[in-house]
């Protein structure tokens, strides 16, 4: 396999460890330990103070591949395979799911590895553009004209990562018709999913609404745990989880005994960690509503509607990279360039989910206010 570099990733190992103000991350901030064991119920608080470090189940820990099914209506854990984060999962799917002659379609600008790694396969891959003035919204229409015969997977995400967009309820029932009466297994990139702004927002999970659905998810977003490195793939087809779980004999076997038990103490009080990240994301969002209504000339804000990411665009002449860098450097504040998705326009990923996210932007603010000309 050749694979390019993952440009993101490849930005994030520069600057992420050493820039004070990470502006631009798409996780929520993470818990501390003691203070998520605090939630812990007696069963797991015991299966924690009991751990054994050794190798665990290959398919994942039982309790917790139940309660990540319990998120998901009518599934049960077997239905339900947990992966070394979400990157693995799709890492996996992709290698199983398509090969030479294959196509597949995602939607973009979006993480790399969703078409990269498909590319790496062999398949060939049709990126569908999300467009600002549409206010980043999935179009059916040019999903449909991208199809062809070959096509085995359609790739999307929402909420999507980097605009904070999300499709509307008949989109996404149009979608899922869609894969079914073509027979083309849909991949929902569900990582940001329960961080909708409005709870009547929130999507079915592409598993649960068409049996061609396969959904992912993550305890690194929504759950503010991506230390944990816990992912899953939830899919109602026994076949193609069983070949995923064969591929994953050549990745990580196993999962980490200590991530797999603090999964599942999040999961069990999902409520309470999941009201955190929402009261984290609504007081970081009426701020930065209120420094792009002070900006407007400095840049555009399509404000997302669910997640921890949102993509302003920067309206300067000065190409986005270089105003990221010389912010990092003057401010220590982080901001990631659309450059990294090859995606065009001045466009940038802002992240919502961190704690220190006011200091962060009366930096940005002085900075802005600083370099205007």
């Amino acid at each position: 396999m050749r694979i390019p570099d993952f440009k993101l990733e490849r930005y994030f190992a520069r600057w992420e460890f050493s820039a004070p103000y990470l502006l631009c991350s798409s996780d929520i901030e993470g818990w501390r330990q003691k203070d998520l064991l605090a939630l812990a119920d007696a069963d797991a608080l015991a299966r924690w103070e009991g751990l054994t470090l050794g190798y665990t189940e290959a398919p994942g820990l039982p309790a917790l591949r139940a309660e990540i099914a319990a998120l998901y209506p009518g599934l049960s854990a077997d239905d339900v395979l947990t992966f070394a984060g979400a990157e693995e999962a799709v890492f996996v799917l992709m290698n199983v799911l398509l090969g030479k002659g294959d196509h597949a379609i995602v939607t973009w600008p979006g993480y790399q590895s969703l078409y990269e790694v498909a590319r790496a396969t062999g398949a060939d891959v049709t990126l569908l553009p999300l467009r600002e003035e549409d206010g980043w919204a999935l179009d059916l229409d040019a999903l449909r004209r991208a199809l062809r015969p070959q096509t085995r997977l359609l790739v999307v995400n929402f909420p999507h990562n980097p605009t904070g967009a999300l499709a509307d309820r008949a989109t996404f029932d149009a979608l899922c018709a869609l894969a079914e009466e073509r027979g083309i297994q849909l991949l929902s990139d569900e990582v940001y999913r329960l961080l909708e702004y409005d709870a009547r927002d929130t999507l079915p999970s592409a598993v649960e609404h068409t049996p061609r659905g396969i959904s992912l998810g993550v305890m690194s977003k929504a759950f503010g745990l991506a230390g944990l490195r816990v992912g899953w793939l939830a899919c109602r087809d026994a076949e193609l989880l069983r070949r995923c779980m064969a591929f994953k004999d050549y990745t990580t076997i196993c999962n980490s005994a200590p991530s797999e038990v603090l999964a599942l103490i999040a999961l069990r009080a999902k409520d309470a960690v999941l009201a955190r990240s929402q009261r984290l994301l609504a007081s970081n969002l009426a701020l930065l509503d209120a420094f792009f209504a002070r900006h407007a000339d400095t840049f555009r804000w399509v404000r997302p509607r669910a997640g921890s990411v949102a993509f302003p665009r920067l309206l300067r002449d000065t190409p986005v990279a270089r105003f990221a860098q010389e912010l990092v450097e003057q401010e220590g504040v982080l901001l990631l360039p659309g450059d990294v998705y090859d995606f065009p326009g001045n466009h940038f990923r802002l992240g919502l989910g961190r704690a220190n996210l006011p200091d962060a932007l009366g930096r940005l603010e002085r900075f802005v206010t600083r370099t205007a000309s």
